[in-house]
């Protein structure tokens, strides 16, 4: 995983236990006041949202405690690895795009991040600038040229 995903799930986590579990406990509380419990559908959905917080919290403590952080500044090299931010060409349109291979949980192809187990970042690793790359992804084929290949 790259540092700036290890901070956003840092951040989440934080997030979470400080901020949405006091939000969660306030409803909850706010909803026992209510009167019956068996019936109070604001005390089930407070009781719901506490138990996705509570396992989305696990997770990322796992996640964070499992991490291997990987500084991308102090890679160099000319062939596509992880943490590389490369520049492609599609061949069919010449329509020029730019992605950074990192970590599964910190993907985002919106941003131009794609995750190292995605079918374009499986067909990147190990090229050079300059390679013909096909993608085979569940959209179809696409072919990319290289363009250039940096560690930022």
């Amino acid at each position: 995983m790259t540092a700036g995903g290890y901070a956003a799930l840092e951040a989440e986590l934080k997030r979470r236990q400080q901020e949405d579990r006091q939000k969660i406990i306030a409803a909850i509380s706010e909803a026992r006041g209510h009167g019956d419990l068996s019936e109070n559908a604001e005390y089930h959905a407070a009781k719901e949202a506490q138990s996705l917080n509570e396992g989305r919290i696990a997770e990322l403590e796992d996640k964070l405690s499992r991490a291997e952080v990987i500084d991308v500044g102090k890679l160099t090299g000319n062939t596509v690895k992880f943490g590389a931010t490369v520049t492609l060409i599609d061949e069919d349109t010449e329509e020029k795009k730019k992605y950074q291979i990192v970590g599964d949980s910190e993907a985002d192809v919106k941003s131009g991040k794609v995750s190292i187990s995605s079918p374009i970042a499986r067909a990147l690793i190990g090229k050079k600038v300059g390679d013909s790359v096909e993608v085979i992804a569940p959209g179809g084929g696409k072919s990319y040229e290289i363009m250039q290949v940096v560690f930022i």
